[in-house]
């Protein structure tokens, strides 16, 4: 009889292990580049708790979002699927329409305690879209704190969090998503200096002009990923004193790449190639180093396997599962693409692109050539009167203009020193071919175009042939003949009243985020 009871006790013990459903915190940091943490060896940037969520798990040198912009790469990652699969929310700035299911209302269902502190999705209009919250979930944003910064938030991030730990009702699971709006521009400058950084340690991609003015930037901008780590930080040791850190997905990655020229807003490198580490210590191995392709439409599919909980029905990303718990191969290539970033043109065209990156290779395909990619340039002949509003005020004049490239130290430099760096200026600014190809593993950087090369033309085929075949396996309006649909869609955010238009309608400031 005593042995029945045991044997009885032990069923019971292994079928609650069986059934213990996961914790997960989703961390995304706001406009930070790959490689820029230094579990990757960046100089000048340090970041321990990423490393430690790495060391735990899987690191990855692969990572991909699935548009090079804040709100259309955060709808992507709730629903699965890329973004012009997304009506309004494919493009900055607009709607979410509440019709597209998203993940973290699927773990609600199924009994998970969810919610979010700092950035959900946005900028954009959830209200008038059919949510009853933001896509997220749950808002939890009491605490304040006096940042170190100006250009820092002063949301206490960690704090918040522990007020979500302590909502939950008894054990039940539970997702959290720490948004923060750091390394996101305006930064303090000279803040990065001030705490100890090195002008030498900033270790600028070739594509940035070397100064003292935006190595000071970069170091600013280190500082706030810093900063984002630190409440990372906070919250895994908040897990490991409940004990709960051996129970929770911990995935740490960023919304898009870093907001300076020829980065953020561009299908190039360094605006879709970002952080990622994902630790499970009682759910799958770590210790692990990666070149698997991750792309940002899989971590929907992956979390809701992970937690047992019903897929959503039209998502088109992958679930790394299989590979986190046994190793097995994930992707081939990721797809990206944008369209409308800021109101960059007077009728509010966006520039839409579409891009396929394997692990050796980056091919993208820029749909309108003949616009320009980062914004128009300011016209000549204007007064200052008629520029007011329209263009950064540093900009009045010939080196004007493109404003889909954030303002920053970086970008007054580049602009003011044309003359010295026509090369970088084209980068950043100047109309592109309809096809453009690069060799990642000898060009990081994306500065040797060899769509033009006669070595590379069987490359530049294959790669799009297989881009083209996916956007119309993918339902992709633009391969319809329909994807001017994206400039009809409402802007909610900054409107300039460009010479000789008026501010559309649709604008409501209400609605400005970050």
């Amino acid at each position: 009889m005593r042995i029945v009871l045991l044997y009885f006790l032990l069923c019971l013990a292994l079928r609650g292990a069986e059934t213990t459903r996961p914790n997960f915190l989703f961390a995304i940091s706001d406009d930070q580049s790959y490689p820029h943490a230094s579990a990757y060896g960046a100089k000048g940037i340090q970041t321990p708790a990423f490393d430690k969520v790495a060391a735990m798990g899987v690191l990855f040198h692969n990572a991909f979002v699935a548009a090079p912009q804040c709100s259309p790469n955060r709808a992507a990652i709730l629903t699965g699927q890329e973004i012009w699969r997304l009506e309004e929310a494919g493009t900055h700035g607009s709607s979410f329409p509440s019709k597209f299911p998203v993940f973290t209302r699927r773990l609600e269902a199924a009994g998970y305690h969810v919610g979010y502190t700092g950035k959900p999705w946005s900028p954009g209009n959830w209200r008038d879209a059919g949510w009853d919250r933001n896509p997220v979930g749950t808002e939890y944003s009491q605490h304040r704190l006096e940042p170190p910064t100006s250009g820092i938030k002063p949301n206490d991030y960690a704090a918040n969090f522990k007020d979500f730990l302590k909502a939950r009702k008894g054990d039940e699971p539970f997702f959290f998503w720490y948004g923060a709006s750091e390394p996101h521009l305006a930064y303090e400058y000279g803040s990065g200096q001030r705490a100890g950084k090195s002008l030498a340690d900033a270790s600028l991609a070739p594509f940035i002009p070397d100064s003292e003015k935006t190595r000071m930037d970069y170091l600013d901008y280190a500082l706030e990923i810093e900063w984002f780590d630190q409440h990372l930080g906070l919250m895994l040791d908040a897990l490991e004193s409940i004990g709960e850190l051996d129970n929770t997905v911990v995935i740490v990655t960023s919304d898009n790449g870093m907001p300076f020229p020829y980065a953020k807003a561009n299908l190039q490198e360094y605006g879709i190639h970002v952080p990622l580490a994902i630790s499970g210590p009682g759910l799958f191995p770590g210790g692990r180093v990666s070149d698997n392709i991750v792309s940002h439409v899989d971590f929907a599919p992956s979390i809701l396997e992970l937690a047992g909980a019903a897929p959503l029905p039209d998502a088109t990303g992958i679930s790394m599962v299989s590979y986190l718990k046994n190793g097995d191969s994930h992707r081939a290539y990721a797809l990206a693409g944008r369209e409308r970033h800021t109101h960059a043109r007077p009728d509010n065209l966006g520039y839409p692109a579409r891009a396929i990156r394997t692990k050796e290779y980056l091919y993208i395909w820029n749909m309108k050539p003949e616009l320009w990619p980062a914004g128009d340039p300011v016209p000549e002949g204007l007064t200052t009167a008629q520029l007011e509003g329209s263009f950064s005020p540093d900009y009045k004049g010939f080196t004007g203009g493109f404003e889909d490239i954030d303002g920053s130290a970086t970008k007054d430099y580049l602009l003011q020193s044309r003359d010295q760096h026509p090369d970088l200026i084209y980068l950043a600014t100047g109309r592109r071919p309809e096809q453009q190809l690069y060799k990642i593993t000898e060009d990081p950087w994306c500065l040797n175009d060899l769509s033009r090369n006669p070595n590379y033309a069987g490359i530049l085929v294959e790669l799009s042939e297989m881009l083209r075949s996916e956007l119309k396996a993918k339902n992709d309006p633009r391969m319809a003949g329909d994807g001017d649909v994206f400039d009809s869609y409402p802007r909610f955010s900054q409107m300039r009243p460009f010479p000789g238009f008026s501010k559309r309608a649709e604008y409501n400031p209400e609605y400005i985020e970050q």
